[in-house]
């Protein structure tokens, strides 16, 4: 594998909406570079970047993947990322080891969400961006309605670098108009010609002129003065404009018959930014901020943006080195875990396939495996310059669901899977919920969740179910009473005998419990009291109404009796709990429901639905804030109607909207409903007894 210095390298994430034609763009930029020998197809499951076994069953992307091409004297690293949002945790790992997001849009469907998205991802790392419209060769396309479309989303820095030559089954290849060039091609063997200018190509020719001379002072100034920019000045101020994103150039090509793929390639070669282009990074070094440049012989800081299970080589490390030189059968230090890694041999990665090398350079892309403390977002550097970067910022899940075991025995089976899953997802998280005993799988939607538990099948045997969660519901009273418990019991031998009086009440302080003795003259013997407590308590942790705990309580033991012999600890106990059971019963219980804030983030134009839906499910707006184009709603909202709001929220704003959620308080669950968990809770007790 030849060496390629770091000025050579290009780094760049194909990102874009579902089904836009990422991984076909990927797989031409392979092919025509020479990378593979047959050019494969989704549909057939036959792509390098599609590999993983749910990929090929879905014929979606679900994971990044990468690999590298050599093209002219560079070596592109390209990392292809899915597009469905449920996977959005790879997007983002990925644009942060990118130096351009280039942006994949579907000719045939214009700019669609998943565009804006991915577009907004890669503003927010400060990347570079382009744009390329794909599936050219489809019937009825319009690429001047495509150019129109795209400018309209993102303004007039959106500017053709090329316009193609022909649509549907007359693609023939591109104009390049910064070269006013008609581009051909057959495979890699490419063919440039001028080309007659016509009144649609000096429109676009003069759309491309106007808006670089627009990044710069003095060529605006010429051009505003009628002299003609060289082709020289337009190039160097075309290159300035797209990395200081003042430019989002658009490309033309067609994977599915590599029409345009070289002269995208081209592109990519003479004018994305290289990691030496980029510029510093912020790391952090001995607790103070320092700053890194791609030298090869610079302090080592390799930054690991995804974990990955290999069947034949194990755990897989994916990383990017910012800085320094890694070599293979050395060792880094992770200083987030404060431990020392071995690095085995190091690969660079072709999809599946794996192809040693003896070192990776700063600014290159590559893998290790069997790292034994190293995860996602840890850095490895030297033990004597120990270096961090910045972690990745994933978003929390929004989907919860219980997982339940088909077969018993398995839990712990389960357990060690979806922690093993975990570590390869960071978007993926496993819980146990101490109250309902349930564990919860969170994810980024159905997708995510469906796949989550088809990995745990084929990876570890292990097959579940997902089901709604329990809700956390809590018992309590509105009432007060006055209620006698007594337990006697005599059949031969010594008897059982406890007997109190206890007073019940709703407790306003927010505490869950208070227990008040005002026994007097020994009534009940002081010896016997904490078992009175203990009894209450026991009760209430096991619910009276429908078997949740008991909450706001509070109860005074006033009066009572005892036997000299016969009574006890336990009789006690069992008094107290008989008078708890039948006093709480008398004093106007009620069921309480947990209530979460929620703040929801929409586009202006979904308001009114989304605060619809929320009225259907029971929530109260609390207000609204605008925020950049967008109107945040503050609500609180019963957790029994949110389980699929990730879905619901997707569904009502095409996907444009996002939520966070954080429990607030307690509050009584309406009546009717109340009835239907009660009868819920009582049908499951009969069946387990």
């Amino acid at each position: 594998m030849k060496k390629v210095p770091t000025a050579k390298l290009r780094n760049i994430a194909l990102v874009g909406h579902g089904g836009a034609g990422k991984t076909t763009l990927a797989e031409a930029m392979l092919y025509v570079s020479g990378g593979i020998d047959r050019h494969g197809k989704v549909e057939e499951g036959t792509t390098t970047m599609d590999h993983d076994p749910e990929e090929v069953k879905r014929g979606i992307s679900i994971n990044a993947s990468v690999a590298p091409c050599f093209w002219r004297d560079c070596k592109i690293n390209i990392v292809d990322t899915p597009g469905y949002f449920d996977f959005v945790g790879e997007v983002i790992s990925s644009l942060k080891v990118a130096d351009t997001a280039l942006i994949v849009v579907d000719a045939t469907s214009g700019v669609q969400v998943g565009t804006e998205k991915v577009a907004a991802y890669a503003t927010e790392y400060g990347l570079p961006k382009a744009i390329v419209v794909t599936k050219l060769n489809r019937e009825n396309v319009n690429y001047a309605n495509v150019i129109d479309d795209i400018r309209s989303v993102f303004g007039q820095e959106a500017v053709p670098v090329q316009i193609p030559n022909g649509t549907s089954e007359n693609f023939t290849g591109v104009i390049d108009l910064l070269r006013m060039q008609l581009v051909t091609n057959e495979r890699d063997k490419v063919e440039r010609k001028d080309v007659e200018v016509s009144k649609e190509i000096a429109k676009y020719k003069e759309m491309l002129v106007e808006a670089v001379a627009s990044t710069e002072d003095e060529l605006m100034e010429k051009y505003f003065e009628g002299e003609e920019l060289s082709v020289d000045e337009i190039i160097n101020a075309f290159k300035k404009g797209l990395l200081s994103g003042n430019l989002l150039p658009i490309f033309f090509a067609c994977g599915t018959d590599n029409t345009g793929i070289p002269p995208l390639l081209d592109a990519i070669v003479n004018y994305f930014p290289s990691p030496a282009d980029v510029g510093s990074i912020k790391a952090l070094k001995g607790g103070e901020e320092v700053e890194l440049v791609a030298d090869p012989n610079g302090p080592l800081a390799a930054f690991v943006f995804k974990t990955m299970a290999d069947p034949y080589v194990g755990k897989l490390s994916l990383l990017r080195v910012y800085s320094g030189t890694l070599r293979s059968d050395s060792h880094a230090f992770n200083k987030g875990k404060n431990k020392d890694e071995r690095i085995g041999q190091l690969m660079l990665v072709f999809g599946k396939e794996q192809k040693p090398v003896d070192a990776l350079e700063a600014g290159d892309i590559g893998a290790v495996a069997k790292l034994q403390e190293t995860v996602t977002g840890d850095t490895l550097s030297s033990k004597e310059s120990p270096i961090e970067l910045p972690r990745i910022k994933f978003p929390e899940p929004v989907l919860a669901m219980a997982v339940e075991p088909k077969s018993k025995g398995d839990e712990e089976k389960i357990g060690v899977g979806l922690h093993r899953l975990a570590e390869e997802d960071p978007t993926f998280k496993m819980e146990k919920n101490t109250e309902t005993g349930q564990f919860l799988a969170k994810g980024m939607g159905d997708l995510h969740l469906e796949v989550i538990i088809s990995r745990l099948k084929s990876k570890f045997g292990t097959e579940v179910e997902l089901s709604v969660p329990k809700i956390a519901y809590r018992e309590t009273i509105k009432g007060k009473v006055k209620v006698e418990g007594k337990h006697k019991k005599q059949s031969g031998g010594r008897g059982q005998y406890g007997h109190v009086w206890i007073e019940i009440e709703p407790l306003h302080t927010g505490e869950r419990f208070e227990f008040v003795d005002k026994i007097f003259g020994g009534a009940v013997p002081k010896q016997y009291i904490p078992a009175v407590e203990k009894g209450i308590l026991e009760t209430m942790d096991e619910g009276v109404l429908a078997g949740y705990p008991v909450t706001n309580v509070k109860v005074t033991l006033f009066d009572g009796s005892y036997h000299s012999v016969d009574s006890s600890e336990m009789a006690f106990k069992i008094a107290a709990s008989m008078a708890f059971k039948k006093g709480f019963m008398d004093a106007k219980p009620v069921l309480l429901e947990p209530i979460l804030k929620v703040e929801i983030v929409v586009p202006e134009e979904y308001m009114g639905d989304v605060m619809g839906d929320l009225n259907k499910k029971r929530g109260k707006i609390l207000g609204m804030d605008p925020q950049n184009g967008y109107q945040v709603i503050k609500a609180l909202v019963p957790q029994a109607e949110m389980f699929r709001y990730a879905t619901d929220l997707r569904s009502i704003t095409q996907a444009r909207g996002s939520f966070t959620t954080e429990f607030d308080h307690y509050e009584e669950v309406p009546a009717q409903l109340a009835e239907q968990v009660i009868a819920e809770a009582k049908a499951a007790r009969e069946e387990a007894s």
